[in-house]
């Protein structure tokens, strides 16, 4: 809490009398007195005064304005600049200064709630005796006499209540905090005069003002004049001061959240402006132009702002960000401190997220795969991160973000398409031959060369044929599809890639352990998005596993930084409540590949945007990339990931319901085929076009590892006939397990 004035504020010879008398003798008189107010819930006899003492005597003296539940802020760069895009809050407050506040509210706050505020010492007498007296008239507790002081106190208490981390505990310590007993006026009234002690005047009204409740999740006088004034709380009228005052005696019911509750706002609201007019806060003319003043000519509400359904931008990178809350150390050392501390509020989580490339992305994706899409359930994602360091820079998607809840309608979703199931609630997609790079990579490792010479031939393999060392022995046949009748016969594996040749893939993985290569895979951040173990069939190695958009592009991201890999991070840094800075995200990475077979994967990539399957994405800027296509059996799922030595791209475009093929349908003016191209190109032209993420030439690759154990180039052989579309042949789904009887899956094709 915003504490501003370290002296204590002057008394008069009354208040310093008051404050002797709360020091040294208001136990005795306290518990007489308090006694006497639930008079008609206990006989008032010598001994229950002296228990009553007794309970003062034993409470607490002690309070302090601590902390309060602040919003939290979370943060982009644009042009290297902090942006700040969302305001997350379980509480909307923001502490203020002593001169951030009318002098109105002030005014009106001592005038309403206790006009003797700068006479009593944490505790009137007089009010005390008053409501005494009219308690046993009425036979029951009409009236408290609670001080702002004791009022103050009873907010710190249920703010410290509702902190409390288990269940049962916190509802007991909120009831003892707004239950009307004995025991807790006694230790208000004690705490009251301990905090007024403690503390200046005005560090007693400005904590008040602070912690306040204004209705619903409003808290403080800054947030409720914004909320429902659109102003800052130094800047409002004399009736919106006295209209938020008159909110804090019952906030449920006197709020200005609906026009419904004006009339009981503007009862109270009318009274507090006599009372500032009687105490001389205010003149005549300043009460009869107050009075006048319609509570709905006042109010101005705010839009609502808190979560990240209100982020000025990156809507579902701010989600990303808020999922990943429980897995920032730099908030508490577990998963539950670290989310109660975030709820507490008061954090800035600075992202790696650049605006400039977010909007370019975000722009491109919706405009060619349009989220009015009717036909089928079109989906499309871009993700781009730094090789080397991991940092998301950019998370785009097609449809708009709204966590709200259902109905939101079919261009809005809150399930964010480039990330793990936990972290957005997507179960990824097939990656189709995206996943050929790890096959490619497996290859190189176990010593075999881009030029060595494989089948590509369509046929019939026998499912005991492949080594799998972490599964039982596969059962069956498998007959994979090309693309095309052209694609047959003995190819170089370089060409096999550069063309994304399935059968020729198969006859790589027939020659290693496919439980290698999917290690390989996993350890270039690669992992099913739902959580599950990656699938080791032969048919996985053409991309059955579903995988999220974040995952593939720290995937590629290894070979553009040489082979390490790096997990993807996007909280750069955080800065805690008390404005100190606090680590974001660990970088974590690993060497994954050695670097000659990262280089000489790099090598072959860079035929498929050069001439290959994935040419038509290719900026063509002068910056080097390298890349790998992927289209699922049905053309249902489709893929682009391709790095720099500077940025990486994952795209995908795709059914999130059903199989409509994409290569049958048009979509903004082109196929849909086409459309994984044209969001990468722009995206990736963006990208290249500022210096920070402009790459540069790749090493070149290993000899040995691109023409084998003599390290010289092979004699030349006739090229195979060039693919005339690269088109996947449709084919039925594979199923999870082998199968006992033969089968025939086709697989993928870039």
């Amino acid at each position: 809490m915003s504490q501003v004035l370290t002296t204590q504020g002057r008394r008069g010879a009354w208040g310093a009398l008051v404050g002797f008398v709360g020091l040294i003798g208001f136990s005795v008189l306290a518990g007489v007195l308090v006694t006497a107010m639930i008079a008609p819930m206990i006989a008032v006899t010598g001994s229950v005064a002296k228990t009553s003492v007794g309970i003062f005597t034993n409470l607490p003296s002690y309070i302090s304005l601590g902390k309060l539940s602040q919003v939290n802020q979370v943060y982009a760069t644009r042009n290297g600049a902090p942006v700040q895009i969302a305001t997350i809050y379980n509480q909307d407050r923001q502490d203020v200064g002593w001169s951030a506040v009318s002098q109105y509210l002030k005014d009106a706050l001592v005038a309403g709630e206790d006009r003797r505020f700068y006479q009593h010492g944490g505790v009137d007498i007089q009010s005390i005796s008053r409501a005494a007296i009219g308690n046993i008239v009425h036979n029951g507790i009409t009236s408290g006499a609670s001080t702002l002081d004791m009022q103050l106190v009873k907010n710190i208490l249920v703010q410290q209540a509702l902190q409390v981390s288990d269940p049962v505990a916190r509802k007991k310590a909120y009831q003892a905090a707004i239950t009307d007993t004995l025991s807790r006026k006694l230790r208000e009234a004690k705490l009251a005069v301990g905090l007024d002690k403690a503390y200046s005047k005005q560090q007693i009204l400005l904590g008040y003002l602070n912690i306040a409740g204004f209705g619903g999740n409003t808290y403080g006088v800054q947030a409720a004049s914004n909320q429902y004034f659109s102003v800052n709380a130094k800047d409002v009228t004399l009736a919106q001061a006295a209209s938020l005052i008159a909110i804090v005696q019952q906030p449920s019911y006197q709020n200005l959240a609906s026009p419904a509750d004006y009339p009981k706002n503007k009862v109270r609201r009318d009274q507090i402006l006599k009372d500032m007019y009687q105490q001389k806060y205010i003149s005549n003319a300043q009460l009869v132009t107050a009075l006048a003043t319609p509570i709905a000519a006042e109010v101005k509400p705010s839009a609502i702002n808190s979560g990240c359904l209100y982020a000025a931008d990156a809507k579902f990178a701010c989600d990303y960000v808020q999922r990943l809350v429980p897995t920032l150390t730099a908030l508490g050392t577990d998963a539950a401190t670290r989310t109660r501390r975030w709820e507490r509020g008061g954090y800035k989580l600075y992202t790696s997220i650049d605006l400039a490339q977010q909007d370019v992305a975000s722009a491109t994706v919706r405009a060619d795969a349009p989220a009015t899409e009717k036909r089928f359930a079109l989906g499309a994602a871009a993700v781009s991160i730094q090789p080397g360091t991991g940092r998301v820079l950019v998370m785009a998607q097609n449809k708009t973000f709204d966590n709200s809840g259902p109905g939101g309608g079919p261009t809005t979703t809150a399930i964010n398409y480039n990330t793990d199931q936990n972290y957005g609630g997507s179960s990824g997609f097939a990656t189709g031959s995206t996943y050929k790079v790890f096959t490619l990579a497996d290859w190189l490792t176990q010593g075999h060369s881009l030029y060595d010479t494989v089948n590509a031939s369509v046929r019939s393999f026998a499912l005991s044929s492949f080594a799998a060392s972490c599964s039982a022995p596969f059962v069956g046949s498998y007959s994979p599809k090309n693309a095309s009748p052209y694609e047959t016969g003995p190819m170089s594996v370089l060409t096999a890639t550069q063309n994304s040749v399935n059968v020729a893939f198969i006859t790589m993985a027939q020659q290693l352990d496919l439980c290698a290569i999917r290690d390989v895979a996993q350890s270039m951040g690669v992992h099913r998005a739902d959580g599950g173990p990656l699938s080791v069939l032969p048919a996985s190695v053409l991309g059955i596993n579903q995988i999220a958009p974040l995952a593939m592009a720290g995937a590629i991201a290894t070979i553009g930084a040489g082979g390490t890999y790096c997990s993807p991070t996007i909280v750069d840094r955080v800065v805690g409540p008390d404005g100190a800075t606090l680590p974001g995200q660990p970088k974590q990475c690993t060497q994954a590949l050695d670097p000659t077979v990262a280089n000489t994967v790099a090598y072959a990539l860079a035929t498929v945007m050069k001439s290959g399957t994935g040419a038509a994405g290719n900026p063509r800027d002068g910056v080097p990339i390298v890349g790998k296509t992927g289209t699922t059996d049905v053309a249902d799922q489709n893929w682009l990931i391709g790095t720099t030595t500077k940025v990486a791209l994952a795209v995908w475009v795709g059914n999130t319901q059903g199989h409509q093929d994409l290569r049958k349908i048009s979509l903004a003016g082109t196929n849909g085929y086409n459309t994984k191209f044209n969001i990468f190109r722009t995206t990736m032209t963006s990208l290249d076009s500022n210096p920070t993420y402009r790459g540069s030439a790749f090493p070149a690759p290993d000899p040995t590892l691109l023409y084998g154990t003599t390290g010289l180039p092979p004699a030349p052989t006739p090229s195979p006939t060039p693919t005339p579309s690269p088109s996947p042949t449709p084919s039925a789904t594979p199923s999870a397990k082998p199968s006992a009887k033969p089968s025939s899956i086709p697989g993928p094709k870039g």
